[in-house]
């Protein structure tokens, strides 16, 4: 206690004098194909500017501001100038509905958002801006927006409230002397989805969180002065606070940033921007890779992929097959792959091999990162023994864990602190897992993503590895529906590879064949084909959506980050 810090020093000033300064501290790409590239000493100069207009507007220390942006550099400069002002900045998904948009801001009592008229993706203009006046209608609180011009769209502009990012630039000076602020100040707040329907805002606050995001970033990613680093994570998550922004900047990295849709115009754009700009790491998600499977490997061998020499997963489990692939495929056998394990709430990477240190095994998180001790316990607590699986909790405190829950100290000790009455001082982190006989990790998934099947626990990761293992389907997914036999029932959704037929056969074959991977137990009582999956535009599958509709053959829940509703109605009209 008493150090003090400023984040934003430490990610910029810190290079300045240095070779870096003029080193690429960020290369943009939009989807249209724009391409800017920003040097270090740039980004200070920008982030310098606009923290002058944030003082300028009476916004400083403790203040909230919320970031409703799509992903160009801009996005990253209002990070930093909350930060050097001492701003708790709340990042909101721009997937995200005004709605959700309202009651970020509403908690937080934001009174500055910084969004852009609109954003790219797939071709169409995502429109931010009419989000936000549509929240701000329910938000009295805000009393300004900054407006980047991205994509030129019209939008309504309030006057005393609404200023564009070019004008409210002008005048500005270029150099501002960052304050320092305690190293338990505020960073940022981030709301992520709980049990309840009401979003969890989580708070990180400075030292400490810049502490396990640069060390991880560091050592997980193995940086070397030339790595061209691409995290395919949008800002409005962790992943991209902490391994697109804070932790890469802090170590000097240069990170590629890229605005659109991975299958924009062509499922290959991916492959084809890491050919053109030399990238070196890739750090994306399981659920992108098997897209990418599904896609079909003739997109990945139209390019050489030769400047790649790490990749990293991160998000969720990974099923062994997309990990083979991922290794074939995208790193031709010759790159490590970082299977990373941590959470919104612990602000950095907590289970995660190191690249060349640590044997890999397809599936594991593999062991323990510099100080983290987990450990797999039954309910009361107790350690399990290896290979039984339990409940994954970590058994000492975390310099980049949160804090509190934003204005919600009751709900926060509930949350983390309450599973165990007899260890108190045990985080819980919601996940189940087991440790084989080496003490490698494999996580199951969420705890409600353990199935209770005649007595038996079985994850749906595990479920849904066995389904994608089957070489005629691409992407599965498993919930479980009350049932007065079993206690659940398992439901599985099945997307085929193309230039597959459904049918009942099919069906069967797919029953047995979990059966075959897995054990009898976990053949699933029903099969669903479907088109495509619910997911978020981060391309999470929304397996809640799947438990309503597999339970009551409705979907009440929220459907606020849902990217595309038609795959939905064509899973109702399935069930009907």
């Amino acid at each position: 206690m008493g150090g003090k810090l400023n984040v934003s020093e430490n990610c910029l000033d810190r290079h300045l004098g240095t070779a870096r300064e003029n080193k690429a501290a960020l290369i943009f790409e939009g989807e249209p194909g724009d391409v800017r590239t920003i040097t270090y000493k740039q980004l200070h100069f920008h982030v310098c500017r606009l923290a002058h207009i944030f003082e300028n507007m009476g916004v400083g220390a403790g203040d909230r501001v919320a970031i409703y942006m799509p992903m160009i550099p801009e996005a990253v400069v209002a990070m930093l100038a909350c930060a050097r002002v001492g701003a708790v900045h709340t990042v909101v998904f721009g997937g995200f509905s005004p709605e959700a948009l309202k009651d970020r801001i509403n908690d937080c009592k934001a009174k500055l958002v910084i969004t852009a008229d609109g954003g790219w993706r797939r071709g169409k203009v995502i429109e931010l801006k009419a989000n936000v006046d549509k929240a701000i209608a329910g938000a009295p609180g805000v009393q300004t927006v900054i407006v980047v011009k991205r994509c030129g769209n019209p939008v309504n502009m309030v006057e005393g409230r609404d200023v564009w990012w070019k004008e409210a630039w002008a005048g500005a000076p270029n150099t501002h002397a960052a304050k320092a602020f305690d190293s338990e100040h505020p960073l940022f707040i981030l709301y992520t989805s709980g049990s309840t329907g009401k979003p969890k805002g989580v708070l990180h606050t400075s030292a400490g969180y810049l502490l396990g995001a640069k060390l991880s970033a560091h050592y997980v990613f193995d940086l070397k002065e030339n790595d061209r680093y691409f995290c395919s994570a949008d800002i409005g998550w962790v992943t991209g606070h902490s391994y697109v922004v804070y932790g890469l900047l802090a170590n000097g990295a240069t990170v590629f940033l890229y605005e659109g849709a991975p299958n924009h115009p062509e499922p290959d754009r991916f492959w084809e921007m890491i050919d053109r700009h030399g990238l070196t790491i890739l750090y994306t998600a399981p659920t992108a890779i098997r897209s990418f499977m599904r896609w079909g490997d003739n997109y990945v061998l139209r390019h050489r992929l030769d400047s790649l020499r790490l990749l990293g997963t991160v998000g969720e489990p990974i099923n062994p097959e997309a990990w083979m692939w991922y290794q074939k495929m995208i790193g031709k056998k010759r790159c490590p792959i970082v299977d990373t394990w941590w959470q919104t709430e612990t602000g950095s990477i907590m289970i995660t091999p190191l690249p060349g240190v640590i044997p890999t095994k397809p599936g594991s998180g593999t062991l323990p990162f510099f100080g983290v001790v987990p450990k797999i316990v039954d309910s009361d607590g107790n350690e399990a023994p290896r290979n039984s699986g339990g409940k994954l909790v970590l058994t000492r405190p975390y310099p980049s864990m949160l804090r509190t829950l934003w204005g919600d100290d009751a709900r926060y000790k509930k949350q983390y602190y309450s599973e165990f009455p007899a260890h108190p001082d045990y985080y819980f982190t919601g996940d189940g897992a087991r440790q084989d006989k080496d003490g490698y990790f494999w996580i199951v998934g969420r705890i409600d993503d353990v199935l209770n099947i005649s007595g038996h626990r079985i994850g749906t990761a595990e479920i849904e590895s066995a389904l994608v293992s089957h070489p005629k389907v691409a992407e599965a997914a498993a919930v479980g529906r009350p049932d007065e036999l079993k206690g659940q029932a398992l439901v599985v959704f099945v997307t085929l590879k193309a230039g597959h037929e459904t049918s009942d056969a099919l069906k069967e074959e797919l029953r047995n064949h979990v059966g075959r991977e897995i054990g009898s137990l976990a053949k699933p009582d029903t099969i669903r084909f479907a088109a495509g999956l619910p997911k978020t535009r981060s391309g999470k599958i929304m397996r809640r959506l799947l438990k309503e509709l597999a339970t009551s053959g409705e979907i009440k829940g929220d459907t606020t980050t849902l990217e595309d509703f038609s795959i939905i109605t064509a899973l109702k009209a399935d069930e009907e």
